[in-house]
């Protein structure tokens, strides 16, 4: 088991306009960097207090870090009773935690397939599955699951991961109809291709390529998909729930 470290980060969160404490405890998985990173920063732009569970790595300013692996049930149970403890009950929790390994169909073992399953999806339910216990007691909150447009549209090279991704819909859903009338919603954001360390890695000829087959022909900024999460984290969002909202700049048509 991995034990919480909410001591990797010491800075506060901002205080609201007029001075009041943040209203809401938001958990965003894997926050030290990509998408993740944008969407933590967002939060605690807004006043939030923002907890992250993740591996290792610098933090935005005003996010506390717990230090977990989401394929370990017991160290997600730990942080989320340490988040609880340190800063109140969670009302938004952004699963963002993920990780490739990509190769084609006949060259992909066992262990390749599986261990992106034990991330991106059972390690979302590991983390769903704690947070929406609170969120119970409470009877509100907010669940965003963070997938893919190759969750949709298919990537070659990426069954793994395209798998992972396609089933958070089928778990937004689900919760979506188990909680739903406990006031908490449940959402999928289906990211394209994101300007992030991976992609700016990418010869530029491959970028150009992918940018072609984009009707918006260009990649999103990390914070675009951070716009979308944290709307679905609002008020605003209260009457959306099981829907799967593409930030893809037109790639996927909603497919």
């Amino acid at each position: 088991m991995t034990v919480p470290s909410p001591q990797a980060t010491t800075q506060a969160a901002p205080q609201g306009q007029d001075g009041a404490a943040p209203a809401r405890v938001v958990v965003v998985t894997g926050a030290a960097r990509g998408i993740g990173r944008s969407i933590a920063e967002r939060f605690v732009a807004a006043g939030d207090t923002v907890a992250t569970l993740y591996r290792g790595g610098d933090l935005p300013q005003g996010v506390h870090g717990y230090v977990a692996d989401v394929t370990d049930s017991a160290a997600v149970d730990a942080a989320f009773a340490a988040i609880e403890k340190d800063l109140g009950p969670v009302e938004v929790l952004v699963a963002n935690a993920g990780v490739t390994r990509d190769g084609l169909l006949m060259r992909m073992s066992d262990d390749d397939f599986t261990a992106v399953l034990d991330v991106n999806l059972t390690g979302t339910f590991r983390c769903v599955r704690r947070a929406a216990k609170g969120m119970i007691r409470l009877r509100r909150g907010r669940i965003v699951l963070v997938g893919s447009v190759v969750g949709l549209y298919g990537g070659p090279g990426q069954v793994n991961y395209s798998s992972s991704k396609a089933a958070l819909v089928g778990m937004a859903r689900s919760i979506t109809r188990e909680l739903g009338g406990r006031g908490i919603t449940a959402n999928v954001v289906a990211p394209g291709y994101v300007e992030t360390d991976m992609t700016a890695a990418l010869p530029e000829d491959t970028q150009a390529q992918y940018k072609t087959a984009i009707p918006a022909g260009r990649f999103a900024a990390a914070d675009e998909v951070a716009g979308v999460v944290q709307f679905l984290a609002s008020d605003a969002a209260a009457y959306v729930s099981g829907a799967v909202i593409p930030v893809d700049g037109g790639l996927g048509m909603g497919h």
